[in-house]
């Protein structure tokens, strides 16, 4: 298991900041082989199911993230999107929050707590650092 933490200032508006973070299929474009599918389709409640399906074919696996916590931003409060892993091979939770920030802008946070069978914390912990990094950093950009 790791748990980690990101931390970006974005020069957008809450709303936006938390539009492109809840994207779901934006998810899956930083990542090599991996597909971000929500159901039901529509807007994002507590209770949707966020799948990544990540490989190729039949050699790949689910991580399927039920929302428990759907709070999007209002005027000067802050959003919070709390998931819950619950797949075989991926297990731990995730918290997106947008907040305001300095000048009008976002301040985004993404803390996560994460297991993958058979893979040791060492290399988990960096990995997921990189890979979600980069993730965030793309959504926020809009690419």
């Amino acid at each position: 298991m790791v748990t980690f933490l990101l931390e970006r200032t974005a020069p957008l508006s809450q709303d936006e900041a938390w539009r492109r973070l809840t994207e779901w299929p934006r998810h899956g474009d930083s990542v090599p082989l991996t597909r971000v599918s929500a159901e039901p389709p529509g807007p994002t409640a507590e209770g949707t199911l966020v799948v990544a399906r990540s490989g190729w074919g039949p050699l790949g696996f689910d991580d399927p993230m039920e929302v428990t916590v759907w709070r999007p931003p209002a005027e000067g409060v802050s959003g919070l999107c709390r998931l819950e892993k619950r797949g075989r091979v991926v297990r731990g939770w995730a918290e997106l929050e947008v907040h305001p920030g300095p000048g009008g802008r976002a301040r985004v946070v993404w803390r996560e707590e994460l297991r993958v069978a058979l893979l040791p914390r060492a290399l988990l912990g960096a990995a997921a650092r990189t890979v979600f990094g980069r993730t965030l950093n793309r959504l926020l950009r809009g690419t």
